[in-house]
């Protein structure tokens, strides 16, 4: 890969790329007019994903039915024009597709090492993705900077723990969304707890995409109260407000974040 981006080495939009299947007619269903971008995105995942290690090779055949529209059909469960944050979003599974197939949704992906969010900028503006903010950091450390109407994760982290980390990151009432696939309900069930601590106060798991993907997508949905994160996280955005960094300001400053390089 040269430093103009991951075009580098890649195939035209339009051009063929070895093992990856031609967009098939769902996905123009669910991404519309958008869906020239989705099969750019998918011929960049098989390719320069693959390249630096953010797609294993054996995944190229099934990225879309696997991986796009499975994240895609996520966007189901999101109510018109809220914020969201999509945290350890790796190759950008499932905020890439989301904000694909919902441009109203503004999305920000959240990822602490470097080489995924330099592949995730240089996506994003390859897409004109303005509807996405790359934010190079960790949940934990970015409460009281960034604060949304819903969290998303896939395979990120077992339930319990990935709470920990995204729920502080809700606004009152929020949700967070994570697609945990076979698992969901045995981690719901063991996570009861935790989640209760973290100030839920509903959760279910749900299948999305039916009638629409030959096997629908899993989700575990948990919904928020008014302390979403527990009394912990709300000291600490309390703690933030008053020294500035939260609201309005906190998350534009997080999003110049996102554009930083070492």
């Amino acid at each position: 890969m040269d430093r103009d981006g991951v075009a580098a080495g890649v195939p035209a939009e339009g051009g063929p790329v070895e093992g990856l299947a031609e967009a098939p007619a769902v996905a123009g269903e669910i991404f519309g007019d958008r869906l020239p971008m989705a099969v750019r995105y998918t011929e960049l995942l098989a390719t320069a994903g693959v390249q630096r290690g953010l797609i294993g090779p054996r995944e190229v055949p099934r990225l879309w039915d696997r991986h796009v529209l499975n994240c895609a059909v996520l966007a189901e469960l999101l109510p018109p024009n809220v914020s969201l944050c999509d945290v350890g979003s790796g190759a950008g599974l499932p905020g890439i597709p989301v904000a694909l197939a919902r441009p109203d949704v503004s999305v920000t992906l959240l990822e602490p090492l470097l080489r995924r969010t330099t592949f995730l900028e240089e996506v994003v503006r390859e897409l004109g993705l303005d509807n996405v903010t790359v934010l190079r950091g960790r949940a934990e450390e970015t409460v009281g900077k960034l604060a949304v109407d819903v969290v998303t994760a896939r395979a990120v982290a077992p339930l319990d723990r990935l709470a920990g980390w995204g729920m502080p990151l809700l606004r009152p009432y929020g949700q967070m969304l994570a697609l945990k696939g076979d698992t969901a309900e045995q981690e719901l069930a063991e996570s009861r707890a935790a989640l209760t601590r973290l100030g839920a106060v509903n959760s279910s798991v749900l299948s999305v995409g039916e009638g629409v993907l030959e096997t629908s997508t899993r989700v575990v949905r948990v919904e928020a109260g008014e302390s979403p994160g527990g009394v912990k996280a709300a000291t600490r955005r309390a703690r933030a407000a008053r020294a500035g960094r939260g609201g309005k300001g906190g998350e534009g400053a997080a999003r110049s974040g996102g554009r930083r390089r070492r």
